[in-house]
């Protein structure tokens, strides 16, 4: 059986330097594909597939970070940023909008494979959009509405209320796709005083938790474009 190589998208305005990158990651048994103007990911992306993106901040059309804002809306595709601008504020703003790495301008070739490698070891190799069930030791969460409680293969979770709202309904839906404005609708008593992207930080909060007790396993996937959904 052939193993398919996992898929790098290169996303640099230096052709120079992304042909470079390019050789070295295909040299290293991926598949990579550059594009070199920011307005070109998100189509690029709407009709393929990527294990991991490397993404210049500074680019012609959209920046980095614009794309990486928009690109976490949707996808949990592991993204490492790649930029010129080294001042600790720039590296802490790419994470916080949901980078995976970030590596400063001038960069070893090496180094950037190596983290490509580091970050795909511990990614799961699902493609956006195929709702995969988790392995055939599902986990069984109960919920405790009155103590306002999940308790996990008989342990509870650390939860905050909200947390636990958004927790129980996923549990109750499986296989439902959710878009933040359902999940707000359902959460909070008024959305319209919350932000949408609230949403976010609280999926990954709730991820961190779980994690923890199922370190191998994802159960609240990304759906590009869409929302998230809870696997069962």
């Amino acid at each position: 059986m052939s193993i398919v190589a996992p898929k790098v998208l290169v996303v640099e305005d230096e052709v120079n330097l992304a042909q470079l990158l390019i050789e070295y990651l295909q040299a290293s048994g991926f598949q990579a594909i550059p594009l070199h103007h920011g307005g070109d990911v998100v189509p690029w992306l709407n009709n393929n597939h990527a294990d991991l993106i490397i993404l210049d901040l500074m680019l012609p059309g959209i920046d980095g970070e614009t794309l990486c804002r928009t690109i976490r809306q949707g996808s949990s595709v592991p993204i490492i940023m790649a930029t010129a601008l080294t001042e600790e504020v720039n590296r802490l703003s790419g994470l916080e909008l949901g980078a995976d790495d970030y590596v400063c301008k001038p960069y070893s070739m090496r180094e950037m494979v190596a983290r490509v490698k580091a970050i795909l070891r511990r990614t799961s190799m699902q493609s956006e959009g195929q709702f995969n069930s988790l392995s055939n030791s599902e986990p069984k969460f109960e919920i405790n509405q009155k103590c306002m409680m999940i308790l996990l293969s008989g342990r509870p979770l650390d939860l905050t209320v909200v947390e636990f709202r958004l927790l129980k309904q996923f549990i109750n839906n499986p296989q439902v796709v959710f878009t933040r404005d359902d999940l707000l609708n359902k959460i909070y008593d008024d959305y319209r005083l919350v932000s949408d992207r609230t949403i976010d930080s609280h999926i990954k909060n709730v991820r961190k938790k779980l994690h923890v007790a199922l370190p191998d396993q994802e159960v609240i996937k990304s759906v590009y474009g869409a929302g998230y959904v809870f696997l069962s």
